[in-house]
Formats: C-alpha cells, structure tokens, sequence
C-alpha cells in the first residue's frame, strides 16, 4: 500500500484507533462501536487513512469492517466494496433484524436508533449499491428490493423475515416484502418509518393537499433556522458518491407504484411537518390491515433527535410480532 513500506497495516491502524477512541491500548479483535466509536470517528478514522495511505476509501466500510484486524485485511485488497447488509448490532436470538436506507442509501442514520432498540436479535442496516463510489447506484426500488434481498438471503435463508425502513426505505421494505410474501416466506414484521410513494401516485384530492402544505413548509422553512449536521457528517452526505445514490433514489422513488402486500404494516409517523395525508389513506388500500403510531420530531428529526422514542415503538412490534412465531 502507499506510503506503508515500513510498517503493517494493523501497526498503522492501531495509534490512530487509540488516539480516536481515547484508548491507552485497542486490540486488533475490539470492535471499533464497542469501544466508543461512531459515524463522526468513522469518518475522522478513513481521513486518517487517506492521509497516511493515499487511499480515499467510504467511512461507511467500518460497518463491515469494525475491528483493526478486520480493517486491515480489508485495506489489503484493491478495490473494497461495500456489502448490501452490514452488522449494526450483534445477537443472541433469531431472526435478525433489517433496516432499509433512506435517500442517501447510508446505515449511519440509523446509529443512535439501533442503540436504543433495546433486543436480543441481531441488527443489519440494508445500504444503497453505489454508496462506495465503485458501484453504480440503481435506479429502480423493484431493483433495489431484489438486490438486497439476494444479500439478505444469504444471512436467513428462510423466514420469518423482519424488514423496517425509513423513508425511502419503508418503500424498498414493502417492496421486499411483497415479494418473500408472494413467494411463500412469511414475513412476520413489515415496519415503514415516515414512508410515502411519490406524490404523483396519489389521487388527484392527495396531490393538490400534498402541493399546498409543500408550499406552507417552503414558507415556513426559510423563516426557521434550521439545524445542520456535523461537518464532518455532512462532508458524508455531500460526497459525489452519495449525491449519485440520491439522484438514482429519487429518480426511483418517482417511477415506484408500490405493490399490495398480504400483511400488516406498522407505520411509524413523524408528528411534524408532514406534506403527505393520514397514512391510512395512502397505504391503507395497499396493506391488510396498518396500525399507525405517531413519534416526536419531523421526517429527519425523529431519527436525529427522537430515536429513543422510535427505538420503543419498533422494540415493541418486533416483540410483539415475534412472540407470536
């Protein structure tokens, strides 16, 4: 590797982990969220690398690689790519659970969320292909859904399944629900976090209600200050490699027509800020049955500020789905 000639990679890894994680000495087996990390280090560790190697590699690979040992075995190789289903959160019991990306196709969103779930099933947060850079993003929730459910197929072979998705995600959750439904797996919880199709699959009366309350929030949004994220994290959000996923994701949303599922669907609602109707309208014809729960906070607030509260209420139904098994 460059500018490595006279030491290893777990030499090389180890300093910058313990000056990082304030750590006197890290192991090459500690994992790196165990010790104290998160998405900001994340990304302050893979600076650091570039600095050191040259290499300009997605913070994101810490999810798939989160020990020294494990990280250094993955710099080793040309070009690392990011897996589809990444651990977030180890555990005892089965079956795990997954977690689909939102627009910027990143598992980090869901790093103080999946703290706060407080069960003994394992956790994997479903990311978007093409959030390394080397991969070409897709453009189509159908695509996106089968992608990831080969990935997910390969760590549960058969259900019952378990898929929870913010934003986009809930789409491409329903989307993989729809399908291990129709394919005879059972599908023992389908979770949606403040999830809508694009507005132009809604009826007309939906549409005009959906453009006006736009407009209201446009108005009201440039009177209120709003709160940004770290730089660090936005340095993230704002990487070519993630405004490709975007622009592929909201292209997709706006060709997605979901499909009907044979199941239930817990919604999760944000309780502010809403342009789109009563989720019972939009999803109630396209579900069995919905049971909608309202949580503080707006779209992105109730994972950036209010997960504890959202963390609770999906605890809950996976309890509840799952004792039943």
């Amino acid at each position: 590797m460059k500018n490595l000639i006279t030491s290893s990679p777990i030499e090389m890894l180890t300093p910058i982990w313990q000056r990082l994680l304030q750590r006197p000495s890290v192991g090459a087996q500690d994992n790196f969220f165990e010790l104290g990390g998160n998405p900001v280090l994340a990304i302050e560790l893979f600076d650091e690398i570039a600095r050191l190697c040259g290499r300009e590699l997605s913070p994101l690979l810490i999810y798939q690689a989160p020990t020294i040992m494990a990280l250094a075995s993955l710099l080793e190789q040309d070009a690392p790519r990011l897996t589809s289903a990444v651990p977030l959160k180890s555990g005892s019991a089965w079956p795990p659970i997954f977690i689909a990306h939102g627009m910027g196709g990143s598992v980090m969103e869901f790093f103080e969320l999946v703290k706060h779930i407080q069960l003994p099933y394992p956790i994997y947060g479903i990311q978007a292909k093409g959030t390394d850079g080397i991969d070409a993003p897709l453009e189509a929730i159908e695509d996106m859904a089968q992608y990831h459910l080969d990935s997910i197929k390969e760590i549960q072979p058969r259900g019952p399944y378990v898929f929870l998705g913010h934003s986009l995600g809930g789409l491409v959750a329903v989307e993989m629900a729809q399908r291990t439904s129709s394919s005879g797996e059972e599908v023992a919880l389908l979770a949606m976090m403040d999830s809508y199709p694009h507005a132009s699959h809604l009826s007309v009366g939906q549409r005009v209600g959906v453009f006006v309350r736009k407009i209201k929030r446009s108005v009201a949004s440039r009177l209120k200050k709003k709160k940004m994220p770290d730089e660090r994290l936005q340095s993230l959000f704002l990487s070519p490699a993630t405004l490709r996923v975007k622009a592929a994701a909201q292209l997709a949303l706006s060709l997605y027509l979901p499909h009907y599922f044979s199941g239930e669907i817990k919604f999760v609602q944000a309780a502010v800020g809403s342009i789109f109707p009563a989720p019972e309208a939009v999803w109630g014809h396209l579900a069995r049955s919905i049971h909608v729960e309202t949580v503080p906070g707006d779209h992105n607030g109730m994972l950036a500020d209010h997960y504890e509260a959202v963390a609770a209420v999906l605890s809950r139904h996976v309890r509840e789905a799952l004792c039943r098994q």
